[in-house]
């Protein structure tokens, strides 16, 4: 009888270091990765290296923003979030080093962004004839996509932002509006940097958008009509200008972003910049296991959304804080219960908890008592008190002397 054969390891694709640490949740990698050292590098002499963003989870503290972007990506729904603080606080740094961890949707394949719900909504002839002969034939008018990052120039004029004419639609015999940047930002993330500097007419387009997920173009007897759902980030100096009250509204997590107070932690970031600066690829390549794991829970977070839900008992208590900080507006619990759906599906739970809401309640509740809003309701309070007591005796004097009267006439 033979002796078996010693039986070999088996091996891996996965990274060495990946294996070596077992993560439970999105949150506990993130963690790790804030504490983890980097070897040595080599720089990089005389190589055309393609623009690699910097790592998300190489970024050095600022937990809560980082918090708030995941959070984006695992759940449009919560309504944007707006980076607020000085220069030099890796705010525009932190959400372009998304790239490596956006999901993916089913995106249009054509050059008009026409999709099947078109043809469902207004027939073969809401799409362009392309996209009819395709749906015709049964060939599939999207693809799947990653979601991308739209970034809008802060010099953009509104014909970008919205669209204009498209001459191209000639070789159709047709005239159309061409697809601006706000249509281009269906079912990504539109980025705006120092949105507080931005024109008027810009922000109110951008609000329209977002608010009813979709806008409609007008130049002269052409019109059209394009979807805008899109998840809104923006970052902003408070030195530069305030931010209207109207856009301040429409973002649902608002993060104040400091500077980095811990000196360890201030010498670590620059160390991770310096690396980055002198051989990106090799830099990336050390978070590259730590990314493609966030990747793959922010994916499996996505999916669990749908199934987690928020106990009455959870509920109701958060309504009534909400109620106590005297804040008017509904999207401050909507964006509250959403985030700690989000962050309950990142930690793998069908259900939230009362530390859910705790952990988010900051970037959903702050900055949204209005000063001039308490006033102006205190005054008119004052004013429908003082109308109710006169409107109580209205009337009661005329009645009193009609009673005389009819004292007067009877003696």
């Amino acid at each position: 009888m033979t002796e078996p054969e010693p039986t070999q390891p088996e091996e891996t694709s996965e990274p060495k270091e990946r294996l070596a640490h077992s993560f439970r949740n999105l949150r506990e990698l993130v963690d790790f990765v804030a504490g983890k050292s980097l070897p040595p590098l080599t720089p990089e002499e005389g190589l055309l290296t393609e623009a690699l963003p910097f790592p998300f989870l190489a970024i050095v503290g600022q937990q809560e923003m980082k918090l708030a972007l995941l959070l984006g990506l695992i759940n449009p729904n919560i309504g944007g979030i707006l980076l607020i603080g000085p220069r030099g606080t890796a705010k525009t740094t932190a959400v372009r080093s998304l790239l490596d961890l956006l999901p993916q949707v089913e995106r249009s394949t054509c050059f008009y962004g026409c999709l099947p719900e078109d043809i469902e909504a207004g027939g073969i002839e809401a799409v362009c004839p392309d996209c009819a002969k395709k749906y015709g034939e049964g060939q599939p008018l999207t693809a799947p996509d990653r979601v991308r990052l739209i970034e809008l120039p802060l010099n953009a004029k509104i014909e970008d932002v919205v669209g204009g004419i498209d001459e191209r639609a000639a070789a159709h015999e047709r005239m159309r509006v061409r697809r601006g940047i706000l249509a281009q930002a269906d079912r990504n993330l539109l980025y705006i940097d120092e949105i507080n500097l931005l024109s008027d007419d810009i922000i109110d387009s951008i609000l329209d958008a977002a608010a009813q997920g979709s806008y409609t173009v007008r130049r002269g007897p052409i019109a059209a009509t394009y979807r805008a759902r899109f998840v809104l980030i923006g970052s902003m100096n408070p030195e530069e200008g305030r931010l209207r009250p109207q856009i301040l509204d429409r973002f649902g997590l608002r993060v104040i972003v400091h500077g980095l107070e811990n000196a360890t932690e201030r010498l670590e970031a620059y160390r991770r910049v310096q690396a980055y600066l002198a051989n990106p690829r090799q830099m990336t390549g050390q978070f590259s296991a730590e990314m493609e794991a966030a990747a793959s829970e922010i994916r499996s977070a996505r999916e669990q959304i749908p199934n987690v839900v928020i106990p009455d008992e959870i509920a109701n208590p958060a309504i009534e804080l909400v109620q106590r900080m005297g804040i008017d507006s509904l999207r401050a619990e909507i964006t509250w219960f959403e985030s700690a759906r989000a962050y309950a599906a990142a930690d793998g739970r069908d259900q939230v908890t009362m530390d859910d809401l705790k952990a988010v309640a900051p970037m959903a509740l702050r900055l949204r008592r209005s000063q001039f809003m308490s006033k102006y309701l205190q005054n008119q309070l004052l004013e429908e008190t003082e109308l109710n007591s006169l409107l109580s005796r209205f009337g009661r004097r005329s009645r009193l002397k009609k009673r005389i009267k009819r004292g007067a006439k009877k003696k």
